[in-house]
């Protein structure tokens, strides 16, 4: 089993940046890759990015490219998510997600593991 606890959503002005955190813990060794997913009201559950949790290899939302920046830091067990120029469109609850085996897919479903979510406010 693996616990994953979200932190750093909050409220900005657009153009702003957040930067979100997302600690694991539990059976760290089972995790192959991690995503952040966001539910915007009246949407569908989106990709953001995603890491392989043993290497540097990420994927990005194609929405998100150039602004959002998915990292990693396998000594603390977490994965963070700064996100830049925000816009008001990308207002909702952002989620931590895990996976066993290392392919960062983009659909909510391949994920075994969530966190209970962070809400972030674009808005002036």
């Amino acid at each position: 089993q693996v616990h994953l606890v979200e932190s750093g959503g909050g409220s900005v002005q657009p153009g702003g940046a957040l930067r979100l955190s997302c600690a694991a813990s539990g059976s760290i060794s089972s995790i192959g890759a991690m995503a952040w997913f966001r539910q915007v009201p009246g949407k569908d559950n989106e990709f953001v990015a995603g890491t392989r949790w043993t290497s540097n290899s990420t994927k990005d939302g194609d929405s998100v490219k150039a602004r959002f920046i998915i990292s990693r830091d396998s000594a603390k067990n977490t994965v963070d998510l700064q996100m830049n120029s925000l816009k008001p469109e990308e207002t909702g609850v952002y989620y931590c997600a895990a996976k066993p085996g290392r392919i960062i897919a983009k659909v909510g479903p391949r994920y075994d593991y969530w966190g209970q979510g962070t809400q972030v406010t674009v808005s002036s």
